[in-house]
């Protein structure tokens, strides 16, 4: 009896194919490194940071919240993926060719300027959103100009640490258990409601970014590499936020274009922003598109 039970007990935590734990697990044991890193280094960067500004509702507390989660990511993925994966960090999807890590980031970004182009000058067409101001109409330039650089360097930031565990650990660890369906739903959904915390979110948001999540996974499925990914995710932050006025995904940035939305909050996303909203399916739609020209030639 003790002999048939060993075997069912170790294929609980082994995987059949390797001698590595089963992917829920090392999931699981990534997600809990996670908060302990982010406990260890949040606590510390966020007092620095208070001690600095006196506010913790301030942008430099905001940036020091952003380091501690990157590094907690980073940390705990890569302990993860090196012990208990037995895999590199790089094969993430991190190769290092200079030419096209460049290529795949910029074209995420032209992607995501023509698709949330689309969607401004949709709802600008059909009255939903009015022009108010220019940021330079009541700030000095010096400071638009790094209000947009320090927007620029925090959605870095976001892109490289929300990509590398949502479409890179999560993403791919689930797809090793199960296959690639399973990991683009269940990565998407957990991406989703990881933004139930965001201002303004709603039950309506989290589809609309688990939708945005498939969106920004198409770009990993295409390449086999993260780097469109991040570009696509940056691009689609700056655009949406600094550049056209939106909300990002219910924050406020340092818009250069002042506007207000006044459609109906089902098409526009209200207060949460265009991910939010029905608007957001037609750009997603284009940007998918254009995601598969870009890479014709790299898939056979």
């Amino acid at each position: 009896m003790t002999e048939n039970k060993t075997p069912r007990l170790k294929a609980i935590f082994i995987s059949p194919s390797e001698p590595r734990l089963r992917a829920g697990w090392r999931l699981l044991i990534q997600s809990l490194l996670f908060i302990v890193f982010l406990i260890l280094f949040g606590a510390p960067i966020g007092m620095l940071a208070y001690t600095i500004q006196g506010d913790a509702s301030g942008t430099m507390f905001f940036v020091a919240s952003l380091v501690a989660e990157l590094i907690a990511v980073t940390l705990s993925v890569y302990i993860t993926r090196k012990y208990l994966d037995k895999r590199s960090f790089a094969s993430l999807g991190f190769k290092w060719e200079p030419s096209i890590v460049l290529r795949d980031i910029l074209a995420g970004i032209l992607i995501t300027f023509v698709m949330m182009g689309l969607i401004f000058t949709a709802m600008k067409a059909l009255g939903w959103l009015q022009f108010q101001s220019f940021a330079w109409n009541t700030d000095p330039i010096p400071v638009v100009g790094g209000q947009t650089l320090l927007f620029f360097a925090i959605f870095i930031l976001v892109g490289f640490s929300e990509e590398l565990l949502s479409r890179g650990y999560q993403l791919q660890t689930i797809t090793s258990g199960l296959n690639l369906f399973w990991g683009l739903a269940i990565s998407s959904a957990i991406f989703g409601g990881l933004h139930l915390s965001n201002p303004n979110a709603t039950w309506v948001s989290a589809v609309g970014i688990f939708c945005a999540g498939l969106f920004l996974a198409y770009g990993y499925v295409r390449t086999g590499q993260l780097w469109l990914s991040i570009g696509l995710h940056l691009g689609w932050n700056f655009f949406e936020g600094i550049v056209f006025g939106f909300p990002v995904s219910g924050l406020a940035t340092y818009p250069l274009i002042h506007i207000s939305v006044s459609g109906p909050e089902a098409w526009t996303g209200g207060a949460f922003g265009p991910e939010a909203g029905l608007v957001v399916l037609p750009a997603l739609a284009l940007g998918a598109i254009l995601i598969h020209l870009y890479t014709h030639a790299r898939v056979k």
